[in-house]
C-alpha cells in the first residue's frame, strides 16, 4: 500500500489527476466482441472504441505492452504502443498497478493467435487503486472474506459477477410478467405501527419525534390487502421485509420478496400464475440445472405429503407425538399440535422435495389469514410451494370475512398467552377495513433469496444477497 501510495503523489506530482470527474462516451466491452465476432486472425479495423474498466492483468516489455481491461460486460485486450501513446504516457500506462482503474480509446484488430484487442490510441487514469486486487490467479476463495467486502469477491470472481447479473434479471422478469398482466406495483411502509402478515418475531425500533415503538415489517400482505379493499384489484410490491430470527443457510434477516394479490382469484388461481411465472423466469435466465421446472407441477395435500414422507396422519385424531415416536421421529410434546404439524412438514417433508410441488390445504392455525376450505372441515385453502429442499412461496384464498377474522386474531391472542412467541398480533385496523367489503382474493409471497438459490443451484442464501447478516 505504501508503494501505491508513492504512485499516487507522484502522479499528481506530475500534474496527473488520479481521480478525475468523469469519462464519457464509454461502450461496454461485450458489444466490441459482439460487432467484431467475424474478424480474422491478423485482420485490423479502423472501427474506434472507448473503453473503460480495472486493470486485470500486463505483460509485454520493450515498447509494447499487452493490458487486459475488465468491466461487467467482460474482458477485452489493449495492446499499447511506445511510437503511438508517446513515451511518457506509455511509461505511466505500464507503471500502472493491478486493480486500477483507466480508461481506452483505440481501434479493434484481431491478434495473430486469435485475441480480439484495440490498438490504444489514447488512455486515461479514472481512479488510482490503493489496496491490492484479490489474488489474481484463482480468484478470492475465503468465504468469510467474500461474504463481509462483497467488493473484492465481484472483484475478483467473474461467476459471482454473473449471479447477480442473474439475480437481476430474475427480478426485472417478475417485474415484466406482473406488468404485463395488468398488475400495479405499489410502495407499502416498512416501518409499522403494528407488524402483521406473518408468523415471525419483529424487529422493533423508537420513533424520537413520535415518542413511540413502530416495527419494521415482516410481510407487506395486510397493506396490500387494504389496497384490494380499496379498488386497486391487482397489486404487487418488491422490497424488504425483516423477521428478528435465526440466520441459517436459508434465513437472512433482511431479505426481498415479492408479494401479489388479484381480487376474484382464489388459490388455485395463484398456483396456476405461479407455475407459468416462475417457468417463464426460469426460461428468461435461461436455466439449465436439476429442478424441472416443466408444468404441471405436482399437488398434494399437506395430509398426503406428511404422510408419504413419514407415515403419520395428522388427521387421524391420534396423539401426534405417539404416532411420531412409533416411527422413530421425535416430536416437542410441550409444542402446540399446530407447530408439531409444522415441525414434520418443515423437517422431514420440506428436505426431500427436489421439484417443484405444491403441498395444499393446511391446518386453520397454522393460517390466520386464510379463507376455510370449502370441503375440508378445519383445514384452509393454502399452499406453500417447494423446490430444490426449500419453501420458496406461500398462497391463500385470503379470508375476507371480518368476523372470522377478528375470531382468529383472538386465537392469536390465546396461543401468545400460552406462550408461543410467533403469534399474529390483533390488528383492529385491518379489520376496519375488511368491514368495507374485500372481494374474493387470492395472494402469495415468493422469496426472491431462496427462488433465484433454485435457480442458480446455491446451497447458502449467503451467496445470493449481496450484502447478507454475518455473526
Amino acid at each position: 500500500m505504501d508503494d501505491r501510495r508513492a504512485k499516487l503523489e507522484r502522479l499528481r506530482a506530475d500534474g496527473v489527476d488520479p481521480f478525475p470527474h468523469q469519462f464519457e462516451g464509454v461502450v461496454p466491452v461485450a458489444s466490441i466482441h459482439s460487432a467484431h465476432a467475424e474478424l480474422a486472425d491478423g485482420e485490423e479495423t479502423e472501427s474506434l472504441y472507448r473503453v473503460a474498466g480495472r486493470l486485470a492483468a500486463r505483460r509485454g516489455h520493450g515498447g509494447a505492452a499487452f493490458i487486459d481491461v475488465v468491466e461487467r460486460s467482460g474482458r477485452i485486450q489493449v495492446h499499447a504502443r511506445k511510437d503511438v501513446l508517446g513515451e511518457e504516457s506509455f511509461e505511466r500506462l505500464v507503471s500502472l498497478d493491478l486493480g486500477d482503474l483507466v480508461g481506452v480509446d483505440g481501434t479493434a484488430f484481431r491478434t495473430r493467435r486469435g485475441e480480439l484487442s484495440l490498438k490504444a490510441s489514447a488512455w486515461t487514469l479514472l481512479a488510482k487503486s490503493l489496496r491490492a486486487p484479490p489474488e489474481k490467479f484463482h480468484g478470492l476463495e475465503d468465504v468469510e472474506t467474500r461474504h463481509r467486502h462483497r467488493e473484492l469477491d465481484l472483484i475478483a470472481n467473474e461467476a459471482t459477477r454473473e449471479l447477480f447479473v442473474l439475480r437481476s434479471r430474475v427480478v426485472a422478469a417478475a417485474r415484466r410478467w406482473l406488468d404485463e398482466r395488468g398488475f400495479i406495483e405499489v410502495e407499502t411502509p416498512v416501518l409499522q405501527p403494528l407488524y402483521g402478515g406473518a408468523l415471525a418475531r419483529p424487529f422493533t425500533t423508537h420513533h424520537n419525534e413520535l415518542d413511540r415503538d413502530l416495527f419494521l415489517r415482516i410481510a407487506d400482505e395486510l397493506y396490500l390487502k387494504r389496497l384490494i379493499v380499496g379498488g386497486l384489484e391487482r397489486v404487487y410490491e418488491i422490497g424488504k421485509d425483516f423477521r428478528n430470527e435465526g440466520v441459517s443457510y436459508k434465513h437472512n434477516p433482511e431479505f426481498t420478496m415479492l408479494e401479489w394479490y388479484e381480487a376474484y382469484a382464489d388459490y388455485r388461481v395463484i398456483a396456476a400464475e405461479l407455475e407459468q411465472l416462475v417457468s417463464f423466469i426460469a426460461a428468461e435466465v435461461e436455466y439449465d440445472g436439476p429442478v424441472d421446472f416443466s408444468t404441471p407441477w405436482r399437488r398434494l395435500s399437506l395430509r398426503e405429503a406428511i404422510l408419504e414422507k413419514t407415515g403419520v396422519d395428522f388427521r387421524a385424531g391420534e396423539d401426534l407425538a405417539a404416532q411420531a415416536g412409533a416411527r422413530g421421529i421425535e416430536l416437542d410434546t410441550g409444542a402446540t399440535w399446530a407447530k408439531q404439524v409444522d415441525d414434520l412438514l418443515s423437517k422431514h417433508v420440506e428436505p426431500q422435495i427436489q421439484d417443484p410441488t405444491f403441498v395444499m390445504d393446511y391446518p386453520k392455525e397454522l393460517s390466520p389469514f386464510a379463507k376455510d376450505h370449502r370441503s375440508e372441515p378445519g383445514l384452509v385453502e393454502r399452499f406453500e410451494c417447494f423446490a430444490g429442499s426449500m419453501e420458496f412461496s406461500n398462497a391463500f384464498s385470503e379470508l375476507n370475512d371480518p368476523d372470522e377474522q377478528r375470531a382468529r386474531f383472538e386465537q392469536q391472542r390465546s396461543d401468545e398467552a400460552e406462550g408461543d412467541e410467533e403469534t399474529q398480533p390483533y390488528d383492529e385496523d385491518y379489520v376496519f377495513a375488511l368491514e368495507h367489503g374485500m372481494p374474493p382474493t387470492g395472494g402469495i409471497g415468493i422469496g426472491i433469496d431462496r427462488l433465484v438459490m433454485i435457480l442458480t443451484g446455491q446451497r447458502s442464501i449467503r451467496e445470493v444477497v449481496l450484502f447478507p447478516a454475518m455473526r
